[in-house]
């Protein structure tokens, strides 16, 4: 169940929208104290903020400027106000959509399906599940449990080369053309160097025999 932080200070309309989100299966949680609205926010644990612009102490285009400098989390901007520059102002601070007042509350949930199911996306790119471990492009890192290593740029491109003909034999040569065509100049010799590194690591995690050698053939990716 995806998780809705409602920050708006209207308490009639915040339980409205409590008891229309939580009728279409979300888990809502509203802030109803905003002394401390940012560390409230960041502490939330939410999927997605529903944030509006007037706010007791500090507004929420203040809010949403320092939220982006700590999260990514999906922000909906909700506003009585009607104005262009607003509107512009939030979408520099980097909210994901912005619903004006009074709003119907099934756009409102199209909006919230929308964003989730962007953002939703985005995560399944950013990590990458092998079985055996997680590879995290946003971090540059593989994940078992609770260990993970770094990789380099070239390291990071050849197992999600291999990730992605996961149980099928890959060619030095398709790898090599796959680092070519992200401008990763790579040869014989270098290719070889990076393999080793890999398994290397791999092996400091637990995962031991993971890419498997097939002489003249290539690599694989074992599932």
């Amino acid at each position: 169940m995806r998780k809705i932080l409602i920050v708006e200070d209207d308490e009639k309309l915040r339980k409205e929208l409590s008891i229309f989100l939580a009728r279409n299966g979300y888990d809502v949680d509203g802030i109803e104290q905003f002394e401390n609205t940012l560390q409230d926010i960041l502490h939330s644990d939410a999927d997605l903020i529903l944030l509006d612009i007037n706010l007791p102490n500090e507004d929420g285009e203040y809010i949403l400027k320092e939220l982006r400098k700590e999260s990514d989390i999906p922000v909906i901007m909700i506003t009585s106000r009607d104005s262009e520059m607003d509107e512009l102002l939030s979408m520099h601070y980097g909210t994901d959509h912005y619903v004006t007042k009074p709003f119907n509350t099934q756009i409102l949930l199209a909006k919230i399906v929308a964003v989730l199911k962007r953002t939703s996306n985005a995560l399944s790119q950013d990590r990458m599940n092998c079985g055996s471990f997680v590879l995290d492009v946003s971090k540059s890192r593989i994940e078992k449990g609770e260990c993970w290593v770094e990789l380099t740029a070239n390291e990071l491109k050849i197992i999600k080369c291999l990730m992605k003909n996961k149980g099928n034999i890959v060619s030095r040569e398709e790898i090599m053309n796959d680092l070519w065509d992200s401008d990763s100049f790579i040869d014989d010799n270098t290719l070889t160097v990076n393999m080793t590194r890999i398994r290397k690591k791999l092996e400091e995690i637990g995962l031991q025999d993971m890419i498997i050698t097939k002489r003249g053939q290539g690599y694989i990716l074992s599932v």
